[in-house]
């Protein structure tokens, strides 16, 4: 089992920049596929960015796309979202999520990970 908990959202100014981490617990952190999710304000949770346990293959929501990097940093056990050109639509509680996952997948669906972060805030005035 992993407990994952999130830091680094706050305020932001639109065009902006924040890092999000998500720190992990366990010895295995490098067996699991980790994602970024958010949920806006009056919106479903989406998905943000996803990682397979290399960090080598990635995806991101069409519109985050050139603007936020997901990396993980598996000697740390750690996952990042580095968000840039940061939109007052990014305004959401972000989730980093994980799953063990022997293979090099990555997963954008939510119902496919087993362990989630409490949510870290973040939020972009114009």
């Amino acid at each position: 089992q992993v407990q994952l908990v999130e830091s680094g959202g706050g305020p932001a100014q639109a065009g902006g920049s924040l890092r999000l981490s998500c720190a992990a617990s366990g010895r295995t952190f490098n067996r699991y596929a980790m994602g970024w999710f958010r949920r806006c304000p009056g919106k479903e949770r989406e998905f943000v960015a996803a990682i397979n346990r290399r960090g080598d293959s990635t995806d991101y929501l069409n519109s985050v796309k050139g603007r936020f990097t997901i990396s993980r940093d598996n000697a740390k056990n750690a996952v990042y979202l580095q968000m840039n050109s940061l939109k007052p639509e990014d305004t959401a509680v972000y989730y980093c999520a994980g799953r063990e996952r022997y293979s090099d997948e990555y997963y954008t669906d939510p119902e496919k990970y087993s362990y989630w972060g409490q949510g870290t805030q973040v939020t972009v005035s114009s």
